[in-house]
């Protein structure tokens, strides 16, 4: 007799499916405050490995309350306290947050030191509270040196709470400012409310998976008897983008092309097609009469203010998962939206607005269980960041975009930023323009902040035999001071990453890759194997710097200082590096690599962030005779396609391997004797290609795009990766992932646009990958 089949879908982090259990994230180098209750159980855990941790606890009257869960205070243990008095911004408003609770932040007690060093990555240790304490806990760290391993890394918290039943809806996040006003939505309600130019309003969703919709008129426009509301036809129009999203020119419009709402912050990154709210209309055609709606709920909290009420009102609707397909259908699913996830605005002018708790319940717009949305107001004397949020596995806490060491220098120079891979990146800027900054580059030097690069530490005895197995390049050819480029694939031959790897030592190495998520595979694949390795994330304590062009080895060598134990700047071969000094003997430690992605000669400095300014300032007192130019994200896309170097997401993903990608030079499948994951796969896709990554040199001034359709006849036979208009060369060229039966130079092709049929233009494969310089006489000049 068969069974019922019911429904268990894996939703991390999600408060509906585990209600009583929290996530906290510790900072490397920072503490986390937590309260917990009698019978909670709270377990450290020591994500990357070698992090030590310190915990203090306090009773209701602020005395020192270790022995609710069975520590005591350590000998020396001082981090917190240490934290606490330096004077930062953040230490000073813990500590106010603290004082309230009657903890004297002045006179800590020694707090309770949780493990001994060398703990491997995952180790954990759990504590049951038998009574209410407010908890402490802090991953203790210094900045460490460029040249130096040992880096703090993050905690990570986990919290079961023992009386989940009470607690209907997670606990709200802190408040990120002064708040002016603030209210909670039950699933079902609408409320409005008034705010003025300035101010900031942050809708959050408490539990996850549950839509607001959210409207504003212009308040003096109603006190002169206009309706002025936000219009979405406008709004889409001048972002030229269906979806709305966070960043420096992310608006709102009115039906007069007047802003009124600029997005600040979005931890989600998904929301709607800014469509009507849920209406009458929609639930009557499903069966539901006299269901509750977003628009008849809205109309009722807006009656107090003279708007007339409409069936159906055209709303931003926040993390409502909508979206527009290939066939232009308007299609819908559960929110992406986590517990404590929120959008901030900031209002351009005095605003009417109205917020809704979405009701809901009969498809999955709200997870199929309808919860509380919560509206702060927060004072126009606050200054919060632009930012959107990332997370590295889908149950880890969000990461704001960060600005790097270096933004101080580009942020004068342009406004032009993205969030590229979770920082903040100049497309291009005011002053130059993309061509300059490309002809600046391929004539004489530019700079570019590429700190976004992830950085990984790898060290311990058996840090080789860990990435010779995970890299397809031969790790143990690899001499201390070397660079070598290679590939990390999955098991399928599918590319995980592609990055640089830098010997510091016999047991000391650094992974410098575009992917977040490559550390965390590097432990898994450690500890399925057993190893004595640990796993160090770096890049908030590395910033880098490009220096790229044929004037860079003449830029640099006048201001990076080496001891006689290593080579000097001009000595410096094609992929190696040196660790040095900025200037002379007593400047700031950097290390300097022979590496870029330009096509040019080239090289790239790393430093800590705090000493990133004094790299730039020098850089550019040195560069400007020369002719020193930034570079943006614009002008490194059309100097990276005409060198043939590949993108991820682009020329590569999961779905591709390193062949089809145009890097089979760093599969070694021959030499390397080790195995590696995936080498038995890409023995097989080797030995039965499909598809190859191809240069095409385009017919005529019309310009190829990423995703273009390439064609034999009426057949489709490649895609295009990406595509430039080469200022070197003087055509549109492209790199093309093409089927192997047309790859041979010279084969004819048609790109096509619009369908694919209706226009074509004309292409033909070119001599390889690289456009500019084959035979990189200038990179290796």
């Amino acid at each position: 007799m068969l069974q019922p089949v019911i429904s268990r879908p894996h939703e991390p982090a999600l408060f509906a499916r585990t209600p009583g259990l929290e996530r906290h994230r510790v900072a490397p180098g920072g503490l986390t405050v937590i309260a917990l209750e009698p019978g909670d159980r709270l377990e450290v855990i020591d994500r990357e490995g070698d992090q030590c941790g310190e915990l203090l606890a306090f009773d209701d009257n602020g005395r020192e309350a270790l022995a609710a869960l069975g520590l005591q205070g350590s000998a020396g243990a001082d981090f917190i306290g240490r934290l606490l008095s330096d004077g930062s911004r953040e230490s000073l408003h813990v500590a106010s947050g603290l004082d309230k609770r009657r903890v004297d932040c002045r006179h800590l007690p020694p707090a309770a030191r949780l493990w001994p060093a060398g703990t491997p990555a995952g180790f954990s240790r759990a504590f049951t509270s038998s009574a209410a304490v407010l908890v402490v806990v802090a991953a203790p760290g210094a900045p460490v040196a460029v040249d130096a391993q040992q880096r703090a890394s993050e905690l990570r918290l986990i919290i079961q709470r023992a009386n989940p039943a009470s607690l209907l809806l997670p606990a709200l996040p802190a408040p990120l400012g002064e708040v002016i006003d603030e209210f909670t939505l039950a699933p079902g309600t609408a409320r409005d409310y008034v705010v003025a130019a300035g101010q900031y309003i942050q809708v959050l969703d408490v539990a996850g998976r549950q839509c607001s919709d959210f409207v504003a008129f212009d308040r003096r426009g109603l006190d002169a008897g206009r309706e002025i509301d936000l219009d979405p036809t406008v709004t889409r129009t001048l972002n030229g983008n269906a979806y709305p999203g966070p960043g420096l020119f992310s608006r709102f419009f009115d039906r007069d092309l007047q802003p009124m709402l600029e997005v600040v912050r979005d931890t989600v990154g998904r929301h709607d097609t800014f469509a009507l709210a849920c209406t009458a209309r929609y639930y009557e055609t499903q069966g539901y009469f006299g269901h509750a709606n977003c628009s008849d709920n809205i109309s009722r909290a807006l009656a107090a203010h003279g708007v007339q009420g409409r069936r159906g009102w055209p709303a931003i609707n926040f993390f409502f998962n909508t979206g527009v397909d290939a066939h232009q259908q308007l299609t819908l699913d559960e929110p992406w939206s986590r517990p404590g996830d929120y959008v901030l605005l900031k209002a351009m002018r005095e605003l009417v607005c109205a917020s809704s708790a979405c009701p809901d319940d009969i498809d999955p717009a709200n997870g199929w269980q309808p919860t509380d949305i919560h509206i702060r107001v927060y004072s126009d004397k606050e200054r919060f960041s632009i930012a959107m949020a990332n997370r590295m596995t889908p149950d880890a806490d969000p990461v704001l975009t960060r600005e790097s060491g270096f933004h101080p220098g580009t942020s004068a120079l342009t406004r032009q930023f993205i969030d590229y891979r979770g920082w903040w990146t100049p497309t291009h800027f005011d002053g130059y323009g993309t061509l300059e900054e490309y002809q600046a580059c391929r004539e004489r030097v530019a700079v570019m902040d590429l700190s976004a690069l992830r950085k990984f530490e790898v060290l311990g005895p058996d840090a080789e035999a860990l990435l010779n197995h995970c890299l397809t390049r031969d790790v143990r050819k690899l001499a201390v001071g070397q660079v070598v480029y290679s590939a990390m694939c999955y098991e399928h031959g599918g590319m995980l990453d592609d990055g640089t790897l830098l010997r510091l030592g016999a047991d000391a190495f650094r992974w410098i890759g575009g992917e977040d998520f490559g550390g965390e595979w590097l432990r898994q694949q450690a500890a399925k194997l057993g190893m004595k390795v640990w796993i160090k994330s770096a890049s908030e304590q590395i910033h880098n710097i490009a220096v790229q062009g044929p004037l860079s080895r003449t830029l640099l060598s006048q201001m990076i200082w080496t001891p006689a134990t290593q080579p000097t700047l001009e000595e410096l071969g094609w992929f190696r590096f040196l660790i040095g000094r900025l200037n002379d003997y007593d400047g700031p430690p950097v290390m300097v690599s022979r590496t870029g992605y330009t096509g040019e000669l080239g090289y790239e400095i790393w430093c800590h962030p705090d000493h990133a300014m004094q790299v730039w300032q020098r850089l550019w007192q040195l560069g400007e005779p020369l002719g020193l130019a930034p570079l943006g994200l614009h002008a490194l896309d059309m100097l990276r396609i005409e060198a043939g170097l590949i993108f991820a997401g682009y020329e590569f993903s999961d779905q591709t391997d390193p062949f089809e990608a145009g890097i089979g030079f760093c599969v070694p499948l021959k030499s390397k004797q080790d195995d590696f994951i995936g080498r038995a796969a890409l023995l097989r896709r080797k030995e039965h290609p499909q598809q190859r990554l191809v240069g095409l040199e385009l017919d005529g001034n019309e310009p190829a795009a990423h995703g273009d359709c390439v064609h034999v006849g009426r057949a489709q036979v490649g895609v295009v990766t990406s595509a430039t208009r080469s200022p070197s060369l003087g055509k549109n060229i492209a790199l093309c992932r093409l089927a192997v039966d047309y790859c041979e130079p010279g084969t004819r092709v048609e790109i096509g646009k619009l369908d694919g049929q209706q226009k074509r233009i004309g292409a033909s494969v070119a001599h390889g990958t690289v456009a500019f310089d084959p035979d990189k006489s200038r990179v290796r000049g």
